[in-house]
């Protein structure tokens, strides 16, 4: 239950803190923090939790990164389950909160930061460009977590190198479609704006599981002797 309660925490800190900076403070009248504070924002999330609960649960926030984790032999399949719930509670929770600010002063939600391609991606990216982005960043961000948590691998580091690796995914894949690479955090932002966002969900919700899983085999047999 303490693991459980720790991913809600952690996810709930991630969606607030990240998608929190892209719908305030982002686009904010002359001093807005733009892509790369938005970038730096999900990292910071990531950074902050992996010290204060990766001792607890692991702090995955992910439920990509949970299935990626199983599939890299890191954890047990009993924990998957309780793991993938926690983290949709706690960035639902953080997505209502942010509802109730954003809403505040009288504003429509818009687009909610959720995820979304074609039409929907900031930078009217297809549906391919989409697949092909979050699969190939969720990939790439599995096999760097699997790498900087390796019993062989520097020690307190990881954290670091985890938050700099979804700063730089966002850098990049943000006009793309938002940067999902996690489950939880498109789920959260799409069942407030609904309509196009939750016809578009399943995109954000298959494939960074299956770049995950992936990048659990792919590192499992580079570590195989």
């Amino acid at each position: 239950m303490k693991k459980n309660v720790a991913e809600f925490v952690g996810t709930f800190w991630l969606v607030f803190g990240g998608c929190g900076s892209a719908l305030l403070a982002a686009g904010f009248p002359d001093v807005g923090i733009g892509l790369v504070g938005v970038s730096f924002a999900f990292g910071l999330t990531v950074v902050t939790m992996a010290y204060s609960i990766g001792h607890i649960s692991g702090a995955h926030l992910n439920p990509a990164v949970t299935i990626g984790l199983w599939m890299g032999g890191r954890i047990a399949a009993k924990d998957i389950l309780p793991y993938v719930v926690s983290q949709i509670l706690g960035g639902i929770a953080a997505a209502g909160l942010l509802f109730v600010i954003v809403t505040g002063n009288g504003s429509e939600i818009g687009s909610f930061a959720a995820n979304g391609y074609g039409e929907h991606s900031p930078g009217g990216y297809s549906l391919v460009a989409a697949l092909v982005t979050e699969l190939v960043m969720t990939f790439m961000f599995l096999f760097i977590i699997l790498g900087a948590t390796d019993e062989q691998a520097p020690s307190g580091f990881a954290g670091l190198a985890i938050g700099l690796a979804l700063t730089l995914i966002h850098l990049v894949s943000i006009p793309v479609t938002n940067t999902s690479v996690n489950p939880a955090r498109s789920i959260s932002q799409a069942i407030f704006v609904g309509d196009w966002a939750l016809s578009q969900l399943w995109l954000f919700i298959v494939i960074p599981v299956v770049g995950a899983a992936l990048a659990g085999m792919v590192y499992k047999y580079l570590k195989s002797t």
